[in-house]
């Protein structure tokens, strides 16, 4: 299936136009496998944004938004790193556009832990994007921005395989951002979720999946890459010990429920977490700083997300942003 086939039809899936049954032909046609075509997985990235409730941003503002976002499915049982790391990235100058739900194949999903913390998930469009600009940290949960997936949702969970719609979320960002960092649960998927994002408009973005299939940058083993830089492509291997961070094993970034992973979130920017625990978000952290054009490289934003977190920036950052979503 070519970009324009695919277009086709997963508008008239987001207009309502197919039954059911049609529904799930479409979605069995379009297996996510190492046969599934990049055009395919960026139109339809494209058609569900186009249907997303959009979230108000400034024309100005919009060009310096990230997220870092994670696709799910790897089932690692890790704590929540991607919202961990998107709370030390706005601590660090950045203005992070965070579009997440709640867990599905986890025990805690970004929305989970958020509200866990006191931060409010039922703002209102216009109150989220003020957030937005005055902490440079918003989250934008998926139900509220996607109203056609309640009539795709039945018919795609009645499939056991994964489908297209496994990778869609993290690429249909309603505040229209164009810079990522964003994870995948198969290495396999790297350099094509890379080149969908270029397809659609993405301006800068890091594509990882760890060794262990985890969607984040692992620290327990090499991490597989692909960049998005000036309108290219790059796949590379990022090995945390050569970026002086020690190994450790998998076991020494597990997480629990969400008042665990809260726990862990707010001990990781407050200074006070487990060396293994802060070194993983600071990884993280360091190749969003990069995307984000803060860093000129892992190195470099290795040692911004220290001095984040030392300084107390970082601590002082969740604070704000429990008591702004507050107050909105």
């Amino acid at each position: 299936m070519n970009y324009n086939e695919a277009e086709a039809a997963f508008e008239r899936l987001f207009n309502h136009e197919m039954d059911d049954a049609q529904m799930r032909e479409l979605l069995l046609s379009m297996k996510l496998d190492a046969q599934t075509p990049v055009e395919a997985i960026a139109a339809a990235a494209a058609v569900m944004r186009r249907h997303a409730v959009a979230l108000p941003i400034s024309d100005l503002l919009r060009p310096n938004l990230i997220d870092v976002v994670g696709t799910g499915g790897d089932k690692s049982g890790s704590f929540n790193i991607s919202s961990t790391t998107s709370i030390l990235l706005a601590s660090c100058g950045a203005f992070v556009a965070k579009h997440g739900n709640r867990s599905i194949t986890s025990k805690s999903g970004s929305a989970d832990v958020l509200e866990t913390l006191g931060v409010r998930l039922d703002l209102s469009l216009d109150a989220t994007a003020k957030m937005l600009e005055e902490t440079g940290f918003c989250f934008m949960f998926a139900q509220n921005h996607h109203p056609a997936m309640k009539f795709i949702m039945p018919v795609r969970k009645s499939i056991d395989e994964k489908t297209v719609f496994n990778v869609l979320g993290p690429l249909t960002n309603p505040a229209g951002v164009q810079k990522f960092m964003l994870g995948v649960f198969d290495r396999s998927f790297v350099p094509k979720i890379a080149e969908a994002l270029k397809i659609n408009g993405a301006t800068s973005a890091i594509v990882v999946s760890a060794e262990e299939g985890m969607d984040e940058i692992g620290i327990s083993g090499v991490t597989y890459a692909a960049r998005l830089h000036n309108g290219m492509v790059t796949e590379y291997v990022i090995d945390p010990e050569e970026l002086g961070i020690k190994k450790a094993p998998f076991e020494a970034i597990l997480g629990g429920d969400a008042a665990a992973n809260a726990a862990i979130l707010t001990d990781i920017l407050a200074g006070r977490a487990t060396q293994p625990q802060t070194d993983i978000v600071r990884l993280n952290a360091a190749a969003a700083l990069l995307a984000d054009g803060i860093a000129r490289d892992m190195q470099e934003g290795l040692e911004i997300a220290e001095h984040a977190i030392g300084s107390g920036k970082a601590s002082q950052k969740l604070q704000e942003i429990v008591a702004v979503s507050s107050k909105l």
